[in-house]
């Protein structure tokens, strides 16, 4: 929540906004692009830079994976709360399964060591880091716990 508002103030904000929304906007808001490069994620026909940028500023999605350094960060950030009709941030997703920067062993070996103070020190510092690059949505840790054979 926002720091000292209550939960009333929050939730008539957040009704103020959606009733500004189109039904576009409101769709655009649940759709996650990939960054820049063609990995996950939802890629317009050309791929193009230009074409994201495009989808953008019409606020066709709402979050961005994969959007890595602080300047590729603040310069879709700037196009979502300056150039766009509801100025709507984006969210910024990431994976941050053992590190940002600075790497740490995976997270299955980190549970190994029993060194819960080292962990929380590795968490804490990817976090950090993340965090100092515009990152808002990390995949981390990542605990992977599967009853079908059929998902390896």
């Amino acid at each position: 929540m926002l720091a000292n508002q209550s939960d009333d103030t929050v939730n008539k904000k957040v009704d103020s906004l959606m009733a500004l929304m189109t039904l576009e906007e409101k769709v655009g808001q649940m759709n996650l692009y990939n960054g820049f490069w063609d990995v996950t994620g939802p890629v317009p026909k050309e791929g193009s830079a230009k074409t994201k940028y495009d989808h953008l500023r019409k606020g066709w999605f709402g979050g961005m994976l994969n959007v890595k350094g602080v300047k590729n960060v603040r310069k879709v950030q700037k196009i979502a709360v300056e150039e766009t009709r509801l100025d709507i941030p984006l969210i910024i997703g990431f994976d941050v399964i053992h590190g940002y920067k600075t790497l740490s062993p995976i997270p299955l070996a980190e549970a190994a060591s029993w060194d819960l103070v080292a962990i929380e020190k590795s968490a804490r510092n990817a976090a950090t880091e993340a965090a100092a690059a515009g990152i808002n949505w990390t995949f981390a840790p990542m605990v992977d716990i599967s009853r079908d054979p059929r998902w390896g």
